[in-house]
């Protein structure tokens, strides 16, 4: 493990200026063809042979040809639609588009682990190992790219898929595990109001539509915490609420959008046609007409517990006993949780924020990781690809 880890050490200049090159150069979902370019030539640089998806996003494997395991290592390569606002030297040159939720770390750390991996391809094929590198397009998007890379084989032959999320709120060097849910489901919801507009001045002679969307926007989630149980943590928060270009004009037209996120996968999966009914309700002594899409984006990302071990046992070993800390379950969603439901497997919190340091929000334009992070995160997936924890299994890493 530890030749690994030290061939991890030697490629750090080139990991650090990859995914500055990355940030620089940040693509929204579904459009990442120079991100999945840079990746191609990097691997084939290294002898490893990429196999491009349609559009976007690639595969690649590094060791046994006829494995007896195959353990797959998810990167997302998508950016958000969000200014970057870091002042960094290698900011964003793309307006309005910024690699504001770290997965040019995830992507780099993945990059650095196949390039160790494939140094020490020997110890993978006598192991009877073979890993898997999977580069996802649309992370960011609902649905995501997951669907689009195991349609496209990635998951074949996997018996375990691992994968890492910046955290900023845990010190680099540090690993945030949980056994069980670590992410929550999340759905997108978009409401569109439609009713008689007119003057301010004669709210009586119109539906008042920009009222009826303040009260869906009020009364909706109110009124679905009264309808779950309230252990399931649903939150159905709005992020765009538009109605109306003039103070004296009772507009015709109005929408709002938002996440719907749940933490109990048992009540997300019986959500039915709720949200509607709901909305329908609260809007119906207006006499508006309500369209409510409710698009089902992912379920919970759950851990399992021998794919946990073995990713605090890589832990452990690349950066000590204390390495690991606690974590709970987030409203965050991420579609790594598709995979899941295929193949166990676990999502490692990567440590990004400097000790002492000040502590970010991830989707925020003035996002900084400490780019240690980009070794550490390669170091744990190289060691763990390498080893495999049951959960009776007691064995120490090396």
């Amino acid at each position: 493990m530890s030749a690994v880890r030290s061939e991890v050490d030697r490629l750090e200049t080139l990991l650090v200026q990859a995914r500055r090159d990355l940030h620089a150069h940040p693509e929204l979902s579904w459009q990442e063809t120079r991100t999945t370019a840079v990746i191609a030539d990097r691997l084939r640089s290294a002898g490893i042979e990429p196999r491009l998806l349609p559009g976007s996003g690639l595969i690649a494997d590094v060791g046994a040809p006829e494995p007896q395991q195959r353990v797959a290592l998810r990167a997302d390569i998508d950016a958000l639609p969000v200014p970057e606002s870091s002042g960094l030297s290698f900011a964003s040159a793309t307006e309005g588009v910024a690699h504001a939720c770290g997965h040019d770390v995830h992507t780099t750390a993945v990059l650095g682990a196949a390039l160790a991996l494939k140094q020490q391809e020997s110890e993978l094929v006598a192991r009877g190992r073979a890993v898997r590198v999977l580069f996802q397009p649309a992370e960011e998007m609902v649905p995501g790219g997951a669907h689009h890379v195991i349609d496209h084989g990635g998951l074949d032959g996997v018996d375990q898929v691992l994968a890492v999320h910046c955290d900023p709120s845990v010190d680099v060097g540090q690993v945030g595990l949980v056994t069980g849910a670590i992410t929550s489901a999340c759905d997108r919801v978009h409401v569109t109001l439609t009713g008689k507009g007119g003057h301010t001045s004669r709210p009586h002679l119109t539906q008042d539509l920009t009222y009826a969307l303040a009260k869906v926007v009020t009364e909706v989630p109110a009124a679905l915490s009264r309808r779950l149980d309230p252990r399931s943590g649903a939150a159905l928060v709005w992020g765009h609420v538009q109605a109306g270009h003039a103070a004296n004009v009772v507009p015709a037209t109005g929408e709002a959008s938002g996440t719907l996120r749940i933490l109990d996968v048992e009540v997300w999966e019986r959500m039915g046609d709720l949200i509607e009914r709901l909305v329908t309700d609260v809007v119906a002594p207006y006499g508006v007409t309500a369209r409510t899409e409710h698009v089902r984006g992912v379920p919970p990302v759950v851990n399992s517990a021998a794919a946990v071990l073995t990713l605090r046992r890589a832990a452990s070993a690349a950066f000590g006993a204390d390495a690991v800390v606690p974590t709970r379950q987030s409203l965050g969603g991420e579609d790594f949780s598709w995979y899941l439901g295929r193949v166990p497997g676990a999502m490692a919190r990567l440590g990004t924020r400097t000790p002492g340091g000040r502590t970010y929000e991830l989707h925020q334009g003035d996002l900084v990781v400490d780019e240690r992070a980009i070794t550490a995160g390669a170091k744990l997936l190289a060691s763990a690809a390498l080893y495999h924890a049951t959960v009776e299994d007691d064995s120490p890493l090396r």
